[in-house]
């Protein structure tokens, strides 16, 4: 199974610090707190962007939240930035065999099971804001 993309916990980790510091939010400040490189800071600001979450100041650089924080659920940072492939947390392995009734009916019986564990989670990110987050970092 794979993980949850680290592009959800960037995420978060950018718009707090531009939530808490939004003078200092360049690609580089962000970065640096993060311990990444620029790049991956400015695809995941851009991801934001196109999603209403941030705005970007060109020339001078630094970004800014189009929202307030406790607008903000952990759900839009965890679509936004495509968490997960194709909107599937798990995924079940490829063909199974058929001539073994668990490998015939393992797709069919685990998926509801795991579409359910998913939607819990995602209700779970949607009651909490960026705001939550940020009382517990100061």
């Amino acid at each position: 199974m794979k993980q949850i993309s680290t592009r959800f916990s960037i995420a978060v980790h950018a718009l707090s610090l531009i939530a808490m510091s939004p003078n200092d939010c360049t690609g580089d400040f962000i970065a640096g707190s993060v311990n990444t490189n620029p790049v991956i800071i400015r695809r995941i600001i851009g991801m934001l962007k196109k999603e209403g979450l941030v705005d970007v100041r060109p020339g001078v650089g630094g970004a800014s939240l189009l929202k307030s924080p406790d607008q903000i659920t952990l759900l839009d940072v965890y679509r936004a930035v495509n968490a997960t492939e194709k909107d599937q947390l798990f995924r079940i392995h490829d063909e199974p065999n058929i001539k073994c009734p668990v490998g015939r009916n393992i797709e069919h019986v685990l998926q509801t099971e795991l579409r359910d564990a998913q939607s819990v989670m995602e209700q779970r990110l949607a009651q909490t804001t960026l705001d939550d987050l940020i009382i517990k970092f100061q």
